[in-house]
Parts: structure tokens; C-alpha cells; sequence
């Protein structure tokens, strides 16, 4: 038994040498949400930090507070008029980070199943292509107090 676990911890070893992904190795900061009314939209913001020796992708979110959730980058249209752009995927360099904040990469909360207000908090499940999956309690916050003016191209309520 003592020759089996020594195999499986220095495989275990191995593989975090060889630069396999690690659990834990994407880490949120600063999570926030706007406020929010329900069967209106809200988004949420943060900056990632990749721990991992690789880059990843962040390629979805989920969360029960909402209908649908996307991942979204806000840019000006050659018209100028704001455009929203669903993204299938957003790097994230190894050792590097991804800021998600208004105007740009966001994570968008569609079809809100109750309202968001000041204070209250919501689940949101980040998916990432090489690190899994990573959960995080967003606090609601006013964009305002946040230094968020823009609305992202969305109507919100």
C-alpha cells in the first residue's frame, strides 16, 4: 500500500511539474454586481488572476440569479454607437490577468429571477477551458459607487 500511494504522489509531482492544470490556480478579485430589477439585466465585473504555468480561457458563466449568462466585450461600432459582442472565449495569459469592468469584458446577467439591490449577493460560476470551473458570491454594489458610468450597450432598468 505504502509503494501504491508513493506511485500516485509522485505521478501527482509529476504532473505539476509537466505544467498540468491545478485547481484553484484562476482567482477572482474585487467581484462586484449591479443593481438589477427583476426580468431586467445586470453584469459582472472583476479581475482574474491566472496562477496556472498555461493560459486559459474563460469560456461561459452560470448563475441562478439569472435566465442566461454570457460573456460579453462592449467596444464603439464604427458608427459610433456601442456595440455588445458575445464572446465564445477570453484568454487569460499564465501569470497574467483579465480585467472585466464596464465598457469592456463583462459578464452579463440576462433575464434577472429577482431584483438586485445594494448589499444583496448572487452565485456566479466562472468556466474556464483548462482550470475548470470556479464559483465565487458576488456582492451587489451601485455601478455608480463603483466608477461605472457606461451601460455596457444594455438597457438597464
Amino acid at each position: 500500500m505504502k509503494k501504491f500511494l508513493m506511485f500516485v504522489l509522485a505521478g501527482t509531482l509529476l504532473l505539476s511539474a509537466c505544467g498540468a492544470p491545478m485547481e484553484g490556480s484562476m482567482e477572482a478579485k474585487d467581484a462586484w454586481a449591479r443593481t438589477g430589477m427583476k426580468d431586467g439585466n445586470s453584469a459582472a465585473y472583476m479581475m482574474l488572476a491566472n496562477g496556472a504555468g498555461q493560459d486559459d480561457e474563460l469560456v461561459g458563466a452560470s448563475s441562478d440569479a439569472a435566465n442566461a449568462v454570457e460573456v460579453h466585450l462592449s467596444q464603439m461600432g464604427a458608427d459610433g454607437v456601442m456595440q455588445m459582442l458575445q464572446q465564445e472565449s477570453v484568454a487569460v495569459p499564465a501569470g497574467g490577468m483579465l480585467e472585466l469592468k464596464p465598457g469592456s469584458y463583462h459578464v452579463m446577467l440576462i433575464g434577472l429571477k429577482q431584483d438586485l439591490n445594494v448589499g444583496d449577493s448572487i452565485t456566479l460560476t466562472l468556466h474556464f477551458k483548462n482550470n475548470g470551473e470556479l464559483t465565487l458570491t458576488v456582492p451587489v454594489k451601485d455601478a455608480a459607487d463603483m466608477g461605472g458610468s457606461g451601460m455596457d450597450g444594455h438597457t438597464m432598468p
